[in-house]
């Protein structure tokens, strides 16, 4: 069997392919872009930001695989093929990190890492006392999937407050939840650390704007690991400027890599993490891979299959 890898550029290829030979040995990796494949002999795909049509040439493909939880990119191919599973990379590692990332933002948040760390980065002795413990705020996590859940947990380990909305009702335990446009409002008004684990779908584009900023406590927080397409970054600077927000960590961007001009680098609220809060190795991910290519021949159910009546 061939798997077929674009993801995190050429010079990865041999990282993967040592990850497969170790969990998955049967299976032969080739590099996207290699000449001598033949593209009628590709069973599955392994593949971030696919070009266009590319996939659709690949006649014996049965299966594509995200090489991370989001797959928009993928899905946004015109000629993307019909009735392939496409299947989201969630290992129970990218869950696990990702609620590890969320509980470091949040306390991040109610500590004020950022003035520290921009008071190290002078040698100043800027000594304060942040005026809440983290338990005295609630955390209101938008998007309640795996990555939500876990996020939940973790906060709520720590002795935080948690909310929770989606777009359809949701039940867990120890979680106040709302759900869809009649819940927001609510959901909003109780946030004072909003965090964002939406899907990329098109009717979360640019939802983290002015309107919903607006709508959060004076002085909230804001944790972005969702995706770049869904904030509008003039606004939340300038719900920053003026005390709206009282700061930010960003892990996602429109357009990524952040471009060096960007407002968000050197403004004093604002922590930029580059897209790596639920990153999983690629041995991890390699496992999860395999794991899900082995049920696929068994012909049980693919985990994690994007629904594009969904989208996500």
């Amino acid at each position: 069997m061939i798997l077929v890898v674009k993801s995190g550029g050429e010079a990865a290829l041999p990282e993967w392919q040592a990850c497969f030979a170790e969990v998955a040995p049967q299976l032969s990796l080739r590099w996207w872009d290699d000449p001598a494949l033949d593209p009628a002999s590709v069973d599955y795909a392994l593949v971030w930001d696919p070009e266009p049509g590319r996939l659709a040439r690949l006649p014996r493909l049965r299966a594509i695989f995200g090489s991370g939880a989001g797959v928009d990119g993928i899905a946004a191919d015109p000629h993307l093929p019909r009735g392939i599973p496409l299947v989201r990379c969630v290992p129970p590692e990218a869950t696990q990190r990702m609620g590890e990332f969320v509980a470091w933002a949040v306390l991040s948040l109610t500590k004020d890492a950022r003035r520290m760390a921009i008071a190290q980065a002078r040698g100043a002795w800027d000594y304060f006392e942040p005026p809440f413990a983290a338990a005295a705020r609630t955390v209101g996590i938008m998007g309640l999937g795996a990555m939500g859940l876990r996020s939940a947990t973790m906060l709520r380990a720590l002795g935080i407050p948690v909310v929770g909305w989606s777009r359809t009702r949701k039940a867990l335990d120890g979680v106040e939840c709302f759900a869809g446009a009649a819940g927001l409002p609510g959901f909003l008004a109780r946030c004072d650390v909003l965090v964002c684990l939406l899907p990329a779908t098109d009717e979360t584009r640019g939802i983290i704007a002015a309107p919903l900023l607006a709508s959060l406590p004076r002085g909230a927080g804001l944790v972005q690991v969702g995706r770049g397409v869904q904030q509008v970054l003039p606004d939340i600077v300038a719900a920053l400027d003026s005390g709206q927000l009282s700061g930010a960590v960003l892990d996602v961007f429109d357009p990524e890599p952040l471009p060096a001009d960007s407002p968000a680098w050197a403004h004093p609220r604002i922590t930029v993490t580059p897209h790596v809060g639920s990153l999983p190795s690629r041995l991890e991910r390699a496992r999860y891979v395999a794991d899900c290519i082995t049920r696929f021949e068994r012909g049980e159910t693919l985990p994690n299959l994007y629904d594009p009546e969904r989208g996500y």
